[in-house]
Order: C-alpha cells, then structure tokens, then sequence
C-alpha cells in the first residue's frame, strides 16, 4: 500500500554527483539536467549567487568577496553546506519539471572506494537537500547498467568511467565489482597539464576554462590530423595578454604522461582479475564511459597496448545517470548493486 501511494505521489531522481558536471535522472522524463558542479558564494553574507552554468561562467571572473567553489572534489564532498545547497538546487529544479507532495526517493552515484563516512556524508547532505530515501551506487556499476552491460550474469563486464576527478575501473561479475581502482587521472588532471605545459613551453599563464577547451578542440593521445587552436593568456614576462597557436602535437605531449598512468591503472586492474573473467573480458572487451572516453585516441591507445577490443559507450558522459535511471525504473532487481540500504526510510 505505501509502496503504491509513494509511486503516485512521490518523484524517483537519480544523481550523478560528479567532480565536473552532475546529471540528474527524473523518472518518466529522463536526464533533465546537465550542469557544471559549480556554486557562487558571497563570503560577506554566505549567501548562494549561483549553481551550475551560470556559476561556472563566473569562473575566475569574480570579485575577491565572490568565491567560485567546486563542492566535489575526487568525487567526494570537500565542503558539505556548499553541497547541500546544490543539491537542494538541482533537486528542486527537477521537482519542478513533475511536482509531487511527497519528497523524493534519491540514487546518487559515487566513486568506488570511498569510505563509509564519505557514504553517508553523501547520504546526509542528500536528506538535507530534501530527499525522503537515499541510495548510493558505485560509479562504473551504474554506467555499467546504464549501457546495457549483463552485469547479473556470470560474465565478466570491464568499464572505464573517466569522470572530471576520477577514473575508475571496475571488473563486474553477478552484481557486484570483483576488482576495481579509482585512480585521481582524469579530465580535471589533464587540464592541469595543459595549463602547466603553456608555463613551460610559451611562457603563457591560461585558466582552467581556457584549458578545458583546447583540449575538447584538439586534444589527442594519438598521431593522426593535424589540428591547432588560438589560445590567449597572460605573457609571464610582460604581464600583458598574448595569443599563441598550439598543435594538436603540443596537447598530447602535455597530457600523454598522465594519460599512460591511466592506461597503466587499467593494466594493474586486469592482472589481479581472475582467469575466468579475463577469458572473458578478452572476448567481449572493455568500454569506455563518462566525458574522457570523448579524448580522441584514448581507444586506440588502449587497444594496442591491452590487446583487447576496446568499446566507447553510446552517449558515454551521461551513462552513470541512465544507469540510476534504470535501477530506479527495476529497483527490486537491481537493489542488490547498491551500497547501503536505507532503513532510516519509512515504509516503502
């Protein structure tokens, strides 16, 4: 009875809490949100300016009592009440699109890893924000199920979430992870590089923005074709502005050494699995998920060094939330993927 009365009048949503963007998953409507894990506080007054896209326009854009703050940082919460108030923001914006009177039921996704205070640190910001239940799901067991992998069976399923903080890697087998790493390379890493590259190599001061950029327009981890890309900075001799062409050539030689790091994490990862599910994983192959499956020749690279088939998923950035979507649309099936169980809920 209270199972059919929350399912009338209560919204199921799924989160995807990521270092970089977080997605959120409204049941009946799908990914309804897709915005930047970025919030704008006064400092003066502790008052929240902004949330998401408006936030991150402000990036390294605002006074000195403004602060432009990432509330996530390796995938985990560094600054609770800044969280909280996200939270609070995407969940209120996607009860909007379908208003219930009952708060809603909330699947949040999280690295592999994490500790149980970081769990329920998660857990608890998400019950401030205004969730009614809470459910934590590892990361690449959601992508996973968001793309479709038979993680239930008896099989081995191999994904690589590469997130903005963190990447992680998981061996999948009868609903649950059987090996896995989470390793701090990613998309915010490879910006730093970037950044740390235009120092060196032309002197050239660049934002996190402006790095994020390049290495969408050109970044490559692989020889193929030619590209370059205006990028404009201050001159660390002068002081004044100064725009300088980059390659595609300089990109990769800024990121490569971290981008092999990861491939090395992968290849940790796949030595430890049993033989079983190696034999078949070397069969079925390894899928690449979330916004650094998008690096072009990250695929080929691991191809050839692994020896496996390497797979990009469909849609790769949003597959963590598709995969709370799914648990949230079979949640009886897939309760058993999850990390805690929410007794502190009322009947359901």
């Amino acid at each position: 009875m209270f199972k059919k009365i929350y399912k009338m009048f209560s919204n199921d949503i799924g989160i995807d809490l990521g270092t970089a963007n977080t997605l959120v998953y409204l049941k009946g409507h799908g990914i309804v949100i897709n915005e930047p894990s970025v919030v704008v506080v006064n400092q003066k007054t502790g008052q929240i300016i902004a949330v998401g896209a408006e936030a991150k326009q402000m990036l390294g854009r605002t006074p000195g009592h403004v602060r432009a703050v990432r509330p996530i940082v390796d995938g985990v919460i560094s600054d609770f009440e800044v969280t909280e108030e996200m939270l609070s923001y995407l969940i209120g914006k996607a009860e909007k699109i379908s208003k219930k009177f009952i708060r809603p039921r909330v699947v949040l996704g999280v690295p592999t890893g994490i500790t149980n205070v970081e769990i329920r640190a998660v857990e608890d910001a998400a019950r401030s924000a205004g969730a009614r239940e809470v459910y934590i799901i590892e990361e690449p067991m959601s992508a996973a199920i968001g793309i479709r992998l038979p993680v239930k069976e008896a099989m081995g399923s191999v994904i690589v979430d590469i997130g903005g903080g963190t990447t992680d890697v998981a061996v999948i087998s009868l609903s649950g992870v059987v090996r896995s790493k989470n390793l701090k390379i990613a998309g915010d890493l490879l910006n730093y590089d970037i950044i740390n590259y235009m120092k060196d190599e032309f002197k050239l001061l660049i934002g996190e923005r402006t790095a994020e950029n390049v290495k969408i327009a050109i970044g490559t981890v692989v020889e193929g074709e030619s590209l370059e890309a205006e990028v404009r900075g201050r001159d660390l001799v002068t002081g004044l502005p100064r725009q300088v062409i980059v390659t595609d050539s300089d990109i990769r030689e800024a990121i490569l050494p971290s981008v092999l790091s990861l491939v090395d994490g992968v290849k940790e990862v796949l030595e430890t699995t049993p033989p079983e599910l190696l034999s078949d994983i070397m069969h079925r192959g390894l899928v690449l998920s979330g916004g650094g499956a998008m690096i072009r020749g990250l695929d080929t690279l691991l191809r050839n060094t692994l020896k496996i088939p390497i797979y990009i998923a469909e849609d790769p950035l949003t597959a963590v939330a598709r995969g709370t979507g799914v648990v949230l649309d079979d949640f009886d099936i897939y309760k058993e993927v999850l990390l805690n169980t929410d007794d502190s809920s009322v009947p359901r």
